[in-house]
């Protein structure tokens, strides 16, 4: 008996959340990199394609009304208006990405993550990175040189009130190292993949090797 044949994993989604500069981004990307199974969500947006960009790569292009539409018949995960513009994340790639086994990860704040777990919270997985410190965190901004003094510190203003959420989160890591935040990630992807109810197939597999 050949137990891949029987044996079938329905994907997750992860959400990984934090202040800036707290490692996130890093970690998303290393994650991208090493993991063919993983695939990041793209977003949709009213806003106008820029230069470069793809339809269906960098994000879904949408009018507001098409967009609001979605939102009204259920067809997005989370969203939200950043100025005049809406993003959200179109409910059915996902989806389709999970029946096929297939593991999603989102770039989403603590509202989009709140967002997300109504819609879909049997297939979340929820992450939040910590900074060791506050005095850290505004190192690692300063020394990224991205952003001017004045951004630095609504940002260091905002890292509090992000924090305030991390109870709504499966897990917490606090990035004092990169390379061993990564491996914390890989290892709750690694267990979250065995949870039983993402085992399709499971109890026919069981029922087989009983009675064989």
């Amino acid at each position: 008996m050949n137990a891949d044949a029987i044996l079938k994993r329905r994907g997750l989604m992860i959400v990984l959340s934090s202040p800036s500069g707290a490692g996130k981004s890093t970690i998303s990307r290393a994650l991208m990199a090493r993991d063919d199974n993983l695939t990041m969500s793209v977003s949709a947006t009213t806003r106008a394609m820029r230069p470069g960009e793809v339809d269906g790569v960098d994000y879904y292009f949408v009018d507001k009304a098409r967009f609001n539409a979605m939102v009204a018949e259920g067809k997005m995960l989370e969203h939200a208006q950043v100025f005049d513009n809406y993003y959200g994340t179109p409910r059915e790639p996902v989806e389709e990405a999970l029946a096929l086994g297939r593991d999603v990860m989102f770039d989403v704040d603590w509202q989009g993550t709140q967002q997300i777990a109504e819609n879909a919270s049997k297939d979340l997985v929820r992450v939040f990175i910590l900074p060791p410190s506050m005095v850290e965190l505004e190192r690692r901004l300063n020394a990224r040189a991205q952003d001017s003094e004045e951004v630095v510190k609504k940002r260091m203003a905002e890292a509090s009130s992000e924090m305030s959420h991390y109870p709504e989160y499966d897990y917490i890591i606090v990035n004092i190292d990169i390379d061993e935040s990564i491996a914390k990630v890989e290892a709750i992807l690694a267990a979250e993949r065995l949870k039983l109810h993402r085992q399709i197939g499971i109890h026919e597999f069981i029922a087989d090797i009983i009675h064989d």
